[in-house]
């Protein structure tokens, strides 16, 4: 049979069949995968599907701003591309080329701490400032000396994420033998690389260097990708308190981010501790599984907190039919993360360039249909309670 063709992309689960197809296994499953039996992780986006919308006509549409504002920053739709670790191996240097995209998008691109990019490559690759996502690592001179760089490098928001205290159990991390230096499992992850020559040409070789690059010049061999993950692992700090957050605050300049809130005194408490916003999110149902939906939890964060901290939120935001609804719901904005990486690993720049304008054109024309011309129109009373 002769090789089935590619259909021309439109959706983020079109690039997920894409990615697939694309990558080998062991990665596939890293972006794509949840904790445990994954519950979570379906709830993240079937409950977005569950939520529906007034169609209201005959209002005036035909001047729609999609235009807001997140973190103090003018942005061009409600959306930012949240921290993917390893994104550099899932496409050539690939948060250098999303920076550049986001850029040309007119919405912000976060860089992990455990991205394969550097900062100064990201800044050398990006025409605006980006955000910074850090975790907190025992080594707390480890910490300043990441903050200083990410200021150094124009960053003006820092997304700090407080549901790692431990790495959830992701079982198709075990089953594709990405968590053994087994034997068995060497031998799987050859197994799958050989099938994707593309990638192996591109990315494994094309890509190089394969480090954490803003880590490197934090540990000894940055070289050695396994001793790499190992100081890492050994660094994550399990004992960090609120108390520590404010540590953090009274360093940090900028714009400070929560991400990982699911409770209403959890948003309380990052709003006593002086932080800009909280990001509702489950970590893509990667952590903790059987947690309710980021989208479940959005209305009581927002109701609660939304006066006094910036309310954005992850975790199932498909189309920009899903951003309109997390914002219907209290939210300011939200961030994506499969999507963008599935489409940069299905597509590359250009793929990514493509869905993010499907997301832009998804939400301008979810205002249009639902009679509202700006996002601050936005609200609640575009939900359907009949739905």
């Amino acid at each position: 049979m002769g090789k089935t063709l590619d259909i021309v992309a439109a959706t983020a689960s079109d690039y997920r069949a894409r990615a697939e197809r694309r990558l080998p296994r062991f990665l596939f499953d890293y972006i794509d995968g949840g904790a445990n039996d994954e519950v979570t992780l379906a709830a993240n986006t079937t409950d977005f599907s569950k939520i529906r919308l007034k169609q209201r006509v005959l209002r005036d549409v035909s001047l729609i701003d999609t235009s807001t504002r997140l973190a103090a920053e003018q942005v061009r739709m409600p959306m930012a591309l949240a921290p993917i670790g390893l994104a550099g191996m899932m496409s050539r240097r690939g948060e250098a080329q999303a920076v550049r995209v986001a850029n040309n998008a007119g919405i912000p691109f976060t860089l992990s701490t455990v991205g394969i990019c550097s900062l100064s490559e990201v800044k050398d690759a990006s025409n605006k400032p980006f955000w910074f996502q850090l975790y907190m690592m025992r080594d707390r001179e480890a910490v300043k000396s990441l903050l200083q760089r990410a200021l150094a490098a124009g960053c003006g928001t820092l997304v700090f994420t407080v549901d790692l205290p431990v790495t959830g159990m992701r079982h198709r991390d075990t089953r594709n033998g990405m968590l053994t230096n087994s034997l068995v499992g060497k031998v799987g992850k050859v197994r799958q690389l050989v099938v994707r020559p593309g990638w192996l040409k591109d990315v494994a070789l094309g890509g190089k260097p394969h480090t954490f690059g803003s880590l490197a010049a934090l540990v000894p061999d940055a070289t050695n990708l396994n001793a790499f993950r190992a100081w890492i692992d050994a660094q994550f700090d399990p004992s960090v308190t609120w108390s520590d957050i404010e540590w953090l605050r009274s360093i940090w300049p900028g714009k400070l981010l929560i991400k990982g809130i699911l409770e209403v005194d959890d948003a309380i408490s990052a709003a006593g501790i002086g932080a800009d916003g909280v990001i509702v999110s489950n970590h893509g149902g990667r952590q903790l599984d059987c947690v309710a939906s980021t989208i479940a939890k959005l209305p009581a964060i927002a109701a609660t907190v939304g006066a006094k901290l910036e309310v954005l939120v992850d975790g199932g935001v498909r189309s920009g039919v899903d951003v309109f609804k997390a914002v219907a719901l209290g939210a300011n904005g939200v961030l994506i993360g499969r999507p963008w990486i599935w489409a940069l690993a299905g597509g590359g720049s250009s793929g990514l360039t493509d869905l993010l304008a499907t997301f832009q054109r998804e939400f301008e024309v979810t205002m249009a249909l639902t009679g509202v011309t700006r996002v601050s129109d936005i609200s609640a009373e575009l939900i359907d309670s009949a739905g």
